[in-house]
């Protein structure tokens, strides 16, 4: 990986790239520490302390929420807003057109996603806002809407920022931002494991477990991430003019995490949107119901974030790769899957082996996110860089690597993981 990095930076192009991918994250890092007026910021640091969801929201701001600077909702509602518009293409068929309309089509529907992120992270600001008022310093309905309007000013900047990574930089711009949120806090994780220490509330043959465990953790999800079902497919010979072409073997890779990263960040802002939005309503049922059954840390949350998780896995890969298109351009250049008849008995049976092998990507992402519940409960630990954050770092550091080889490669390198 470090070999990679080293490589690239001495192509000019690459190098900028990087630059500007790197100041791009040190704005965000920037905005993590300036703080949203009118808001008692030591009282809420004492809240986020004792745990629960806002803890977890901390460690994926990088720290924006403990200090509620712009940042504090980081890109939840740009998940959020993304989540809803991929849904609507499936049930809407204007939507689904407009999305096959290529590259037109596509700025489109970012637009609309655009639209739709402003006014989510409107809604959830408010809430958030409404829901601690009690530690803002003026609890009218200014200082209120000011805060929100802030934090929602906040989460479209991040949105930008994100789209500028991915048009001027390298990698995707979202999951890095995520991905730099969550390693600013790993200093203080350590330091409050050190704490812990002294003050007795653990003890070496926990902390040993707790390192073990997430090196167990790292080496799994790599194991994963590069797995892989290599389906084989054969090219028939043809003859074109006097050259003769085909006759070749090849094969189609099906990743076992086929959607990656993307059905845990999606999880983990879906569960915690219906949270925001009871905050309206300090009184109702609902709230009682999400602060007791809920909340983060809690069995029926480990339970439903788990089964989202697996849904999200399946929803993703099956929108981003196509068994039927797969099927087709294997028909149109004279391949097929050796003992399997070319058209649709081919999609069928690489469907029936993508959902076999998602199934277990699905489970290894759902053990993943809910085995800190656990951990926590067994080792006391209350830190919220649990495996969950592994496997964002780990995916994220290894998509990135996985980019700038592909940039390499474009530019007539050779690459440099073996």
């Amino acid at each position: 990986m470090f070999n990679t990095i080293k490589n690239a930076w001495k192509i000019p192009d690459l190098r900028n790239k990087m630059l500007f991918t790197l100041a791009m994250l040190i704005i965000f890092r920037l905005g993590s520490f300036i703080p949203v007026p009118g808001m008692d910021t030591k009282a809420l640091t004492h809240l986020i302390e004792t745990g629960g969801l806002l803890g977890f929201f901390d460690t994926i701001s990088g720290g924006a929420f403990r200090n509620f600077a712009v940042f504090a909702m980081n890109i939840g509602p740009y998940i959020n807003a993304t989540i809803i518009m991929q849904l609507l293409t499936i049930a809407i068929p204007s939507l689904e057109a407009l999305a096959k309309e290529g590259e037109e089509g596509r700025k489109k529907m970012a637009q609309y996603t655009r639209y739709f992120t402003v006014i989510l992270a409107l809604i959830q600001s408010l809430a958030l806002a409404y829901g601690l008022r009690g530690y803002l310093l003026k609890t009218d309905a200014i200082s209120v809407i000011l805060v929100a309007l802030s934090l929602t000013a906040g989460t479209a900047f991040l949105m930008w920022l994100g789209e500028q990574i991915n048009d001027r930089g390298i990698g995707n711009g979202i999951s890095l931002i995520i991905f730099a949120g969550i390693i600013s806090r790993i200093p203080l994780g350590v330091l409050k494991i050190i704490e812990l220490y002294k003050v007795k509330s653990t003890n070496l043959i926990e902390i040993a477990f707790f390192l073990i465990f997430a090196i167990l953790i790292i080496m799994a999800v790599v194991f994963i991430q590069e797995g892989e079902r290599r389906i084989p497919v054969q090219y028939a010979k043809r003859v074109v003019g006097r050259k003769m072409y085909g006759g070749q073997s090849t094969h189609i890779p099906l990743k076992v995490n086929q959607a990656g990263v993307i059905p845990v960040i999606f999880a983990m802002s879906l569960i915690a949107f219906p949270g925001q939005i009871a905050q309206f309503f300090p009184k109702s049922a609902a709230y009682r119901f999400f602060n007791t059954y809920l909340n983060w840390g809690s069995w029926i949350h480990g339970v439903l974030y788990a089964l989202l998780i697996i849904g999200f896995t399946f929803f993703y890969t099956t929108v981003s790769f196509n068994p039927m298109e797969v099927s087709n351009n294997i028909k149109k250049y004279g391949g097929f899957i050796p003992g399997i008849r070319p058209g649709k008995p081919t999609s069928d049976f690489i469907t029936k082996s993508l959902n076999r092998i998602t199934l277990v990507g699905a489970f290894f992402l759902a053990i993943i996110a809910i085995v800190p519940i656990f951990l926590m409960k067994f080792t006391g630990i209350k830190v919220f860089f649990g495996s969950t954050s592994l496997l964002i770092v780990v995916s994220v550091a290894m998509e990135f690597v996985k980019q700038v080889e592909a940039q390499m490669v474009m530019r007539n390198y050779q690459g440099f993981l073996k």
